[in-house]
């Protein structure tokens, strides 16, 4: 089963050329990318996608500028397979992405969400390893040996409250998932993980395939770093951790409720980026990172 392949962008031309490239050059020719550009200024985008002549590849651009949320709710209204990808603009896929994937639905056919191996890389492209990543990967990603590790309902709600260990970009989802459970407005930075808790509040699978298969690219410019040192991903972040609390303690899943409440990872990771807030931030990012630290 191949997932049908879609690229918001807004962004760097380049980089989503090699986005586009690393696609290309998958090991199965079976696949469908359409990329949504969301109205970026800059002709050569479209003079790319005219020129490069391989109609698997599907260019669009939106009418009018949607916003990233709406983007990836286009991309959702055009899905016509049973799994899509909702590739980031400039990471990279690597040319196993689709076999792993494929296989893993193989395995699990009931995953609403598959989560491959991942490798970081800068805004270069050169492998990096930041703390984050070696937290996710080493610490809060489960062990499925050389398998694949599988977690349903309350156990995946409380694995991903306890420290999101997933790379958006990189997932394949359950269209009918996706259309059944919409992203929550208003949370524009962890969108992915208040509708990823969705999922398992609702009883969904995740199947992890640790089998390296994508570069996920970790830079400064990026939205999520911008969000932390003006204040609005720690407020975000704390204001969802007492929903998902809320939600869990609702549905008596005691676990997830607990560890939604207590936060440790991610008032752990507040601590560790409190000296660059401090150094770069904006008085607002200081009071926030503060905030969730040592708030309740």
């Amino acid at each position: 089963m191949t997932p049908e392949i879609f690229v918001p962008f807004w962004g760097e031309p380049d980089l989503l050329f090699e986005t586009v490239d690393s696609v290309r050059a998958q090991t199965r020719d079976d696949w469908r990318m359409t990329i949504l550009d969301d109205c970026y200024p800059d002709d050569s985008v479209a003079q790319y996608f005219s020129s490069l002549g391989d109609p698997r590849v599907v260019y669009l651009r939106n009418e009018v500028n949607l916003g990233i949320t709406e983007n990836y709710r286009e991309a959702i209204r055009r899905v016509r397979g049973e799994y899509v990808t909702i590739l980031g603009c400039d990471d990279l896929m690597h040319p196993n992405y689709l076999e792993v994937i494929s296989d893993t639905i193989s395995a699990v056919p009931e995953a609403d969400v598959i989560q491959p191996g991942v490798d970081v890389i800068d805004g270069h492209g050169s492998p990096v390893r930041p703390l984050v990543d070696r937290v996710k990967q080493q610490i809060l990603a489960p062990r499925g040996g050389d398998g694949i590790a599988v977690l349903t309902g309350e156990a995946m709600a409380t694995s991903l409250i306890r420290g999101d260990w997933l790379y958006w970009p990189s997932l394949t989802l359950k269209t009918e998932t996706l259309r059944r459970i919409d992203f929550r407005d208003g949370l524009p930075i962890i969108q992915d993980l208040a509708l990823l808790m969705d999922v398992a509040f609702q009883g969904g699978t995740l199947a992890f395939n640790a089998q390296p298969a994508f570069s996920y690219r970790r830079h400064s410019g990026s939205a999520s770093q911008k969000t932390l040192l003006d204040g609005r991903r720690f407020r975000d972040e704390r204001s969802y951790y007492h929903e998902a609390a809320r939600i869990a303690r609702g549905q008596n899943w005691r676990r997830t409720a607990l560890t939604a409440r207590v936060r440790l990872m991610s008032r752990l990771h507040a601590l560790a980026e409190l000296p660059t807030v401090i150094r770069k931030g904006t008085r607002p990012g200081i009071q926030s990172t503060l905030a969730h630290i040592f708030a309740p």
